[in-house]
C-alpha cells in the first residue's frame, strides 16, 4: 500500500460558521480571518493505492458550477485535482474507487462533471463511487439547513450512472467494508459521515473530514455551525480524541491549509496538537 497527498483546490469560508459560538478573539489564533471575515481552508483528498486499486477519498468542489458560486468562497492558489494525480503518476481514469466521506459540495463535486455535450456525469469513468445508505437518502431529502450544501447535481448523476455503492450499518466502526481500511461513523456534523481509518507503515490514519476540519477545531467546544446536531458533535469529538491519544493515531486533515498530518497529546485543557507534518516528509523521510 502507498498513500498520496492530493490536493484538489483551497478556497475560503466565514470564520465565524467555521466556528460556531466561540468568539472571533478566540479562533483567530489559529485561523487568522481577511478583511471579509473569511479564513483559508484546503480541500486535500487522499489516494489509496493498494494493488491494482486506487481509492480516492472525498474530490473537493470540482470545477463545473459557476464563476458567481466560485466567487462566494473566493479561491486561491494553484491547486487541482488532476495536477495532483498527475503529479502522483496517475489520471483521473486510473481511478477504481471514489470513497465520499459525506456529500456536502466541498466534498463531492468533483465526483460529476460535464460531458462535451453538456450532460452530467461521473469524473471517474472506471471507479465505484461509495457513500452511506443512511447518508445518501438524507442527502437526495435535505433538510432545510443543509439543502445548500447537497447539491443535486453532485449527487443524482451518481445514481443514474449505475456506478453508486451504499455502505450499511450503523455501528460506530464498519469494518470488512472490502475497501481495504475500517470507517469511523459520525452523527453530529451530518448523518453517517464516514472517516477511513487506515493502516499505514505502522501508523493508524484517520482522514478526519469535518470532524476536525482544522488545528483550530481540536477543542471540543469549537463546533461549526454547519453541524446539524452541535451538541452530538461535543460527544463524538471528546470520545474520538481521546481515543486518538491513547491509540496513537494520526489526523489527516482535510480542510487545514497550513496543517496537513498531526499528532496529538493530552494537554491540562484537552487533548490539544502535538506535531504538524507534511505528509510526504512524514512518509518518505
Amino acid at each position: 500500500m502507498k498513500l498520496h497527498r492530493i490536493e484538489t483546490g483551497n478556497f475560503m469560508l466565514d470564520g465565524g460558521a467555521m466556528f460556531g459560538v466561540v468568539p472571533k478573539a478566540l479562533w483567530e489564533r489559529t485561523n487568522p480571518a481577511d478583511a471579509y471575515n473569511r479564513i483559508k481552508m484546503a480541500a486535500r483528498s487522499l489516494l489509496i493505492e493498494d494493488g491494482d486499486r486506487l481509492v480516492l477519498i472525498d474530490t473537493g468542489m470540482g470545477n463545473k458550477q459557476s464563476d458567481k458560486f466560485y466567487g462566494n468562497y473566493a479561491l486561491w492558489g494553484d491547486y487541482a485535482l488532476d495536477s495532483s494525480l498527475k503529479k502522483a503518476g496517475f489520471h483521473r481514469d486510473d481511478i477504481t474507487d471514489v470513497f465520499l466521506t459525506h456529500l456536502h459540495f466541498d466534498h463531492c463535486g468533483g465526483a460529476i462533471q460535464y460531458s462535451a455535450s453538456g450532460v452530467l456525469e461521473p469524473a471517474f469513468k472506471n471507479a465505484d463511487f461509495w457513500s452511506h445508505q443512511n447518508h445518501w437518502e438524507w442527502a437526495i431529502n435535505p433538510n432545510s439547513r443543509e439543502k445548500a450544501s447537497f447539491l443535486s447535481e453532485n449527487i443524482l448523476p451518481i445514481s443514474e450512472s449505475g456506478q453508486l455503492n451504499l455502505l450499511s450499518g450503523t455501528e460506530k466502526q464498519l469494518s470488512q467494508t472490502g475497501l481495504g481500511f475500517n470507517i469511523l461513523l459520525m452523527d453530529g456534523h451530518t448523518e453517517k459521515q464516514m472517516l477511513p481509518l487506515i493502516k499505514y507503515q505502522g501508523k493508524s490514519i484517520v482522514f478526519a473530514a469535518d470532524l476536525i476540519p482544522t488545528v483550530g477545531h481540536l477543542p471540543i467546544p469549537y463546533v461549526m455551525g454547519y453541524d446539524t446536531r452541535p451538541l452530538l458533535t461535543l460527544e463524538e469529538k471528546s470520545l474520538f480524541l481521546n481515543d486518538a491519544v491513547e491509540n496513537d493515531f494520526l489526523l489527516f486533515l482535510e480542510h487545514d491549509a497550513e496543517n496537513e498530518l498531526i499528532s496529538l497529546e493530552q494537554a491540562p485543557k484537552g487533548v490539544r496538537l502535538k506535531e504538524s507534518f507534511l505528509f510526504d516528509d512524514y512518509f518518505n523521510s
